[in-house]
């Protein structure tokens, strides 16, 4: 047992379970104006796919956090899939909008142990410059593979319909938990301490009282806020205004894609001169001065111009991530499972808020997404500044 505990699962596995909650939320997008027309509902209540996911998800962050540490991670992480496969059946077999939008909430639940649960792994099994850069190749593959969802989302709804999508996630669901079911060590160290119910107070206590993790939790909910208020709002932007096919769109996320492989190579080339704080404050500089030019390219109905302010963005905002992620819970190592639980409601709680606002002010202006990446972005800047300038 002292053997399994001391193995590190490999890059290939990580990525895989941190990758496919993100994958599952985005493979919505393309499917969203069918989804509308299919079950009779407004776009803006067809975008409550996309938020209600994230309060589902930050429940489960916390669960399965707490489940890790009591029953292991390899434990939780299996319960979790097995869980998601019970919701994308389901999602398979709704008869109507309520019912698809209960296993939706079933499916993000069983997701979100591929986030916590792999970024605890992560936490436990690297540190230093390897940790960060990790943490730089496994964020890259969280904002790749959101950027598949959409084309994969956007090929099978024009090949076969909106419902085999779901086909899709069930037979992801089955393949990612035999391979984990297969290669996953158990990697909880035995100094891990097993947090009562009594003593999850102090830890939130402890939380809620560190300015580090508030600003680290704004970062992170920020960031993955954007890019998911991006994909609930871009297919009412290119397919509805700009005329693009599902397919089209779809296609969009490998402009995604390109800006989070870019940002990991960045990272992992900047991280031998710049400490990671410098870096990250670099990417949201960045990402706040190519909202101004997204709103601009908005403004005059250039859709190159939109583009590339899209790409300039999330190559910051990808710049930033990893180094968010490696830094948040810095000194909560004897509590990890249960900090990273709390640390994952939090932030999915506000960005399920974040994504819900984005389809509250839907209302079929162009600008309206600019505008709010725009201000996110200056809030970031600001408040991550605000730590930088203090730490210095």
């Amino acid at each position: 047992m002292k053997n399994v505990q001391k193995q590190v699962p490999s890059l290939l596995l990580l990525i895989t379970l941190v990758g496919f909650p993100q994958i599952s939320e985005s493979i919505f997008t393309p499917i969203l104006p069918a989804l509308s027309r299919a079950l009779s509902v407004s776009a803006s209540h067809s975008q409550l796919t996309m938020s209600s996911y994230f309060v589902a998800f930050a429940v489960g962050v916390l669960f399965w956090g707490q489940y890790a540490d009591y029953k292991g991670r390899r434990l939780a992480m299996l319960g979790g899939l097995v869980t998601y496969l019970i919701g994308n059946v389901g999602l398979y077999l709704s008869p109507d909008f309520n019912w698809l939008l209960v296993c939706r909430l079933i499916q993000a639940f069983g997701a979100s142990a591929g986030s916590v649960v792999t970024q605890t792994i992560m936490r436990e099994s690297f540190s230093g410059v390897t940790g960060a850069k990790v943490f730089a190749k496994v964020s890259a593959a969280m904002a790749l593979s959101p950027a598949l969802g959409p084309l994969i989302g956007g090929g099978v709804q024009t090949a076969w319909g909106y419902q085999n999508v779901f086909s899709v996630l069930i037979m992801m669901a089955i393949a990612i938990l035999l391979y984990a079911g297969w290669r996953l060590p158990e990697t909880r160290p035995a100094t891990v301490k097993v947090v009562s119910w009594q003593q999850q107070r102090l830890v939130v206590k402890r939380l809620l009282m560190d300015p580090v993790v508030w600003c680290y939790g704004l970062l992170i909910s920020g960031i993955n806020g954007i890019l998911f208020s991006y994909y609930a709002e871009a297919p009412f932007i290119f397919e509805a205004h700009f005329g693009f096919t599902a397919i089209q769109y779809g296609s969009l996320g490998l402009l995604i894609a390109a800006a989070s492989l870019l940002g990991a190579l960045l990272v992992n080339w900047l991280v031998n001169y710049w400490s990671s704080m410098t870096i990250a404050l670099a990417g949201l500089l960045l990402s706040s001065v190519a909202a101004c030019g997204l709103v601009l390219a908005a403004s005059s109905g250039h859709v190159v111009g939109l583009l590339v302010g899209i790409f300039a963005v999330f190559l910051g905002l990808n710049v930033t991530l990893p180094n968010a992620l490696n830094r948040a819970l810095i000194g909560y190592e004897s509590v990890m499972g249960s900090a990273s639980g709390w640390f994952s409601l939090g932030y999915y709680l506000l960005v399920s808020v974040l994504t819900y606002l984005m389809s509250w002010l839907h209302h079929g202006s162009i600008m309206t997404l600019p505008y709010y990446m725009l201000g996110v972005c200056v809030v970031m800047s600001v408040t991550y500044g605000w730590l930088y300038w203090r730490q210095r």
